[in-house]
């Protein structure tokens, strides 16, 4: 990896308590049940109050999106981030020989890929990939398949564009696992930049050292747990069931399974086996309780999907708060961006001053299908204390109290007499 961008947006479009109490009371369709479901679910999200929506959502206009909006979106978060990628990594886009957009609920005709190669006038024989309905996961698939295509094709430059379309599927309806997305994902994404050529390895910041992915779409709870559908009303969004959790640690220790030998050192692999033969029951622990992963891991890059997903996560590998630090502060300051989570937990490592020389950083993420799809990269130098989105604000954190501020300005919600007042022409029983 020679250099990746993450995008940030406006302060004008942050969501914080006031626009997101705004955006709440514009859908008629909620009651007092949804309202209390609503409070309840942001409070224990894991988000602060700096993350971004959408323009079309700022603006009121999430019931009815166009077209238009979506393309806006893309743009704003595509050209930005490539436009300062190429500048400090001074590489041109005539340059780019592979390009792989993954965005998983916008697919374009032209395509995204098409759109880019337009915009920068890339060359004609570039090889361009454009993956969707990966979910969260999409980002380790991109680069896994720029790796693989790294095998065939020497002396290549690569580029991956990981975000998700928002803007088009902000959910307007009153279904409670249908409720969650838009409590949980916020803008965002990021650009990378990678190659195999040689020559330049003293320039590259990360050596991608293995991936491994894991797809258990085969079972049907796994495959209906994180899903695009239709409400009763016609109205479209992301249903998230309470399966996702049994399918994220079933997808979960699968991949681990396959991972943890490729990257545990022999010694610490035969110090677990025997450990275990010489119990008489392991069920109900977890993998790795009796593995440690730090003997070949020394940073964990977690999706930060919500509070929920980090904690389940942390127990898993067992992991202290410091680890999973950055995974909490990437959630609190820019919410669940799809895709482009890892990467803000990276920046935030690397602003923090976290990363040495020949440290190993474990990435993991979960995805709609279901999927896990994880990775490991070393560390190439030292000395990498790029801010970049974290540049106006990095010495605020860690954030020791993460209290939504809704439960404070909101909590009147759910105080008996509510059940006889109306609100916006609305009376609740």
């Amino acid at each position: 990896m020679l250099g990746y961008e993450c995008f940030k947006a406006t302060d004008d479009r942050k969501l914080d308590t006031d626009a997101c109490v705004k955006v709440v009371l514009r859908n008629k369709n909620l009651g007092l049940d949804q309202y209390r479901f609503l409070l309840k679910t942001i409070v224990s999200s894991g988000l602060g109050e700096e993350t971004y929506g959408p323009r079309n959502v700022i603006d009121g206009r999430e019931e009815f999106p166009s077209e238009n909006d979506a393309h806006a979106e893309m743009d704003e978060i595509m050209f930005s981030t490539l436009d300062t990628l190429f500048e400090k990594t001074r590489v041109s886009p005539t340059e780019i020989d592979i390009l792989v957009v993954d965005v998983s609920l916008f697919s374009p005709a032209p395509s995204l890929t098409s759109r880019i190669i337009n915009r920068y006038k890339m060359r004609d024989n570039i090889k361009s990939f454009s993956l969707s309905g990966m979910g969260c996961s999409a980002s380790m698939i991109a680069i896994d398949m720029v790796q693989q295509l790294f095998k065939t094709y020497k002396n290549q430059f690569a580029i991956v564009v990981s975000t998700e379309s928002i803007a088009r599927h902000w959910y307007c309806g009153k279904e409670k696992p249908m409720m969650l997305s838009n409590c949980l994902f916020r803008n965002g994404g990021c650009s990378i930049l990678l190659t195999n050529k040689r020559n330049l390895r003293d320039r590259c910041l990360l050596k991608l050292e293995c991936t491994v992915r894991t797809n258990i779409g085969y079972d049907n709870e796994a495959y209906g747990c994180c899903i695009q559908v239709e409400d009763p009303q016609g109205y479209q969004g992301f249903l998230l069931t309470k399966n996702l959790t049994k399918a994220a640690a079933k997808a979960f220790t699968g991949n681990l399974k396959l991972l943890l030998p490729k990257i545990l050192p022999v010694w610490e692999l035969l110090r677990y086996a025997i450990s275990t033969l010489r119990k008489k029951s392991t069920k109900g622990q977890n993998l790795s309780s009796n593995l440690n992963l730090k003997s070949g891991v020394d940073h964990f890059c977690l999706h930060p999907g919500g509070r929920a997903v980090i904690d389940g996560l942390g127990k898993s590998l067992g992991l202290s708060e410091y680890d999973l630090e950055p995974t909490r502060m990437a959630l609190y300051r820019f919410g669940n961006t799809s895709a482009g989570g890892l990467w803000y937990v990276l920046s935030y490592m690397e602003a923090k001053k976290r990363l040495k020389k020949g440290d190993k950083i474990l990435m993991v993420c979960l995805g709609a299908g279901f999927m896990c799809n994880n990775c490991v990269w070393e560390v190439m130098k030292d000395g990498l204390e790029d801010t970049r989105v974290w540049e106006d604000c990095i010495d605020e954190y860690p954030k020791r109290d993460v209290v939504n501020p809704f439960t404070e300005k909101c909590s009147w919600i759910n105080d008996e007499c509510m059940n006889f007042v109306r609100i916006d022409g609305r009376m609740f029983y």
